[in-house]
C-alpha cells in the first residue's frame, strides 16, 4: 500500500521496495529495473550496459541481486540497501 506524505507524493514503503526490487531482479535484472526502483540509476545504466555487451549474460547479476534482495530481513535489506546505498550485491 502506499503513503502519501506531506507533499501529495506517493511513497513505496521500504518493505515493498524489498519484494518489488526482489522479482524484478529475478525476472528482468538484465534491464537494471530492480537498481532504478531502489534508486540507484548510474548502477542501472551500468547493468544495462554490460547485459548489451555479454550478450545477456550480465543479466546473471540481476537473478543473483534479486536472491539477495529476497533473503535479507526487511531490517538488513533497509540498512543495506536504503540507508547503506550499497549498489551492488
Amino acid at each position: 500500500m502506499d503513503v502519501i506524505n506531506e507533499n501529495g507524493n506517493t511513497n513505496v514503503p521500504q518493505e515493498n521496495k524489498k519484494l518489488v526490487a526482489g522479482i524484478l531482479g529475478i525476472l528482468l535484472g538484465g534491464f537494471g529495473i530492480h537498481k532504478f526502483i531502489l534508486g540507484y540509476t548510474k548502477e542501472g545504466i551500468i547493468q544495462i550496459i554490460i547485459t548489451i555487451f555479454t550478450c545477456g549474460l550480465g543479466s546473471i547479476i540481476g537473478l543473483i541481486e534479486g536472491i539477495v534482495y529476497l533473503t535479507k530481513t526487511d531490517e538488513e535489506f533497509i540498512q543495506t540497501y536504503q540507508v547503506g546505498r550499497k549498489g551492488w550485491f
